[in-house]
């Protein structure tokens, strides 16, 4: 039976029922109408209605849900799927939102795998070329100016010596922009060395105070959890530094039953009513990726904001690793 013929039939049946009552039962209308009649009638109409709004919020409940899922939906904090109940009509309904819903987080997931990958790769590619082009240039520079300053006379002498100073701290700074780009030490000595190399830089930026602590013995990680988890931390260190006028920050990455967890803390200002910008959103993509959920809320205490990830990791994966 379509929707349409089942709420015709419950208004048909309320009126049939109503209209039952006023030929069986006892009550006559007088003209004019009398005030007790007025009142049988008034109520008459009260129970109908009522009886009718009961029995269309029964009809039309697995709707309002489906309403309500539809308001709520976030295809980067992916939830329960509302339970597929009602008629055929309404159930159809329901299950075609869920299989659209399936099909619309797959597309998201792959479209931001290839964005983020083609991502990776770029910055792959301008690491190396300042660490090739840009950083080979300014090296020598210094050898240029280092020779110059060794034949010059004492005033202009002072002045390249500050010059090549100067250089010499771009060249730095360059080598620090291509670590981030590309972290070179992730590859070749893991994600705990890179999470401290990480640390290390921020900790000496001039920004706040940056400790961590991970974890040993640690579960095997593929490649790109290990990237995911490690370009989190990045983003959520960088965000203390920018926007949390903190005192204090902290990383942590602990084994938790099923996976790894990673803690970035803070003692700043919090996140307050403040809506959720683009980084906090890359991390939420970048999480999806490996299945995993980011959590954004305040630290201990209520002092500061505390970013979780947390990342399933597959038992049996890392047994056939292992073997």
């Amino acid at each position: 039976m379509t929707l349409f013929w089942r709420i015709f039939l419950l208004n048909a049946s309320v009126l049939l029922a109503a209209t039952a009552l006023l030929l069986l039962g006892p009550v006559t209308v007088s003209t004019p109408v009398l005030l007790t009649e007025a009142l049988i009638l008034s109520c008459g109409l009260v129970a109908m209605l009522v009886a009718n709004a009961a029995l269309l919020r029964f009809g039309l409940a697995p709707l309002e849900r489906l309403t309500r899922a539809m308001t709520t939906t976030d295809l980067l904090r992916p939830g329960p799927r509302p339970a597929v109940s009602g008629h055929r009509e309404v159930a159809a309904l329901i299950s075609a939102y869920n299989t659209m819903l399936d099909r619309l987080e797959a597309e998201r997931a792959a479209s931001s795998a290839r964005a983020l990958s083609a991502q990776e790769g770029e910055r792959r590619r301008i690491a190396q070329e300042l660490h090739d082009e840009v950083g080979q240039s300014l090296t020598a520079v210094l050898l240029e100016l280092k020779g110059v300053a060794d034949r010059a006379p004492e005033p202009l002498r002072a002045d390249l010596l500050r010059v090549q100073e100067t250089t010499r701290d771009s060249l730095d700074e360059i080598r620090r922009i291509a670590r981030r780009l590309r972290p070179g030490v992730l590859a070749e000595l893991g994600l705990t060395s890179a999470l401290r190399a990480l640390v290390g830089e921020f900790a000496t930026g001039g920004g706040p105070v940056v400790g961590h602590r991970v974890d040993a013995g640690l579960p095997a990680l593929d490649e790109e959890t290990e990237l995911v988890l490690y370009r989190v931390a990045q983003e959520g260190l960088t965000n203390v530094v920018r926007h949390a006028d903190a005192g204090r920050a902290d990383v942590e990455l602990h084994a938790v039953p099923g996976g790894v967890e990673l803690l970035i803390r803070d003692d700043g200002r919090g996140v307050g009513d403040a809506p959720e910008g683009a980084g906090l959103r890359g991390m939420r993509e970048r999480a999806l990726l490996v299945g995993a959920e980011v959590g954004v809320g305040p630290g201990p205490g209520g002092r500061g904001t505390q970013v979780r990830l947390r990342v399933p990791v597959d038992p049996e994966a890392h047994r056939e690793e292992a073997r």
